[in-house]
């Protein structure tokens, strides 16, 4: 019934929560009951923010975190929590940023029950995902996690190989031109397919942390086509990404324009 938005301060966490809120405000949650909060990297003191998220539940109304927290300071915010006695049950938190990688060889007593949401996790069960994690841990040692990411780039880069030898060359606008239709078995089963807008469709999960530091796979969706731009927001709802038909990844459906982006580097 209300949500706090708590991200570290930089482009992704801004631009996750300024969606966030104006889908949360279409489905009902009222602007005031939605609190944002950006800290810098490596933040360390989480008392004032934890008890501004406790005080929203105030009033008897069951409070969510949807957290784009990044790195370290999850660690601090986590302990934070359950020094204020807050469980899952209580606030549960689902996070965007942590997944087994972050939580490998951490104390993962403060954050069972809690939530993460990702395409992949070392504990899909498919018999490619299994064979997959063993060769990973036979070659980096038995500790070693898997994580999105790697699955992402397990996918990417067989998806580059097949769009290469059917290019005939590593020339980046032939391998590029060849790359869109693309499939490849990903790891959680099904196949993930390359569109035109460079995203790939592929499955959401959501995990609950165990004491492990892996996930109990709760949810999980037919794949997803991934869209450039959000129906949202005002300001990207008008545009559209298709570098196949329109060689654009910014085309104004108002204008019928492609919007060009000047870069300094």
């Amino acid at each position: 019934e209300k949500f706090a938005l708590l991200g570290t301060d930089y482009v992704y966490p801004r631009t996750t929560n300024n969606i966030l809120e104006a889908y949360l405000q279409e489905k009902g949650i009222a602007a005031e009951d939605i609190f944002v909060n950006y800290t810098p990297f490596g933040h360390s003191d989480w008392s004032k923010i934890v008890a501004d998220v406790v005080a929203l539940g105030a009033d008897g109304k069951k409070v969510g975190v949807i957290s784009t927290i990044n790195g370290d300071a999850n660690i601090g915010f986590y302990k934070e929590l359950a020094a204020a006695g807050i469980s899952a049950d209580d606030i549960p938190v689902v996070a965007f940023s942590v997944g087994e990688e972050e939580l490998s060889g951490l104390d993962t007593s403060d954050l069972v029950g809690h939530l993460a949401a990702w395409n992949y996790f070392q504990s899909v069960e498919s018999d490619a995902n299994e064979a997959w994690v063993e060769a990973w841990k036979a070659r980096m040692g038995e500790e070693r996690v898997t994580n999105d990411p790697m699955e992402a780039h397990f996918i990417g880069f067989n998806m580059w190989v097949n769009a290469a030898t059917a290019a005939g060359t590593t020339d980046v606008d032939a391998v590029r031109t060849a790359m869109y239709g693309q499939e490849f078995p990903n790891l959680t089963g099904g196949t993930a397919v390359m569109l035109p807008n460079h995203h790939l469709a592929k499955p959401v999960l959501i995990g609950e942390i165990q004491a492990d530091g892996q996930f109990d796979i709760i949810s999980a969706t037919e794949p997803v086509p991934g869209d450039a731009w959000t129906d949202f927001l005002p300001e990207s709802a008008v545009l559209k990404s298709d570098w196949k038909e329109l060689g654009c990844g910014m085309y104004n459906t108002e204008t019928s324009t492609c919007v060009q982006i000047e870069s300094n580097y």
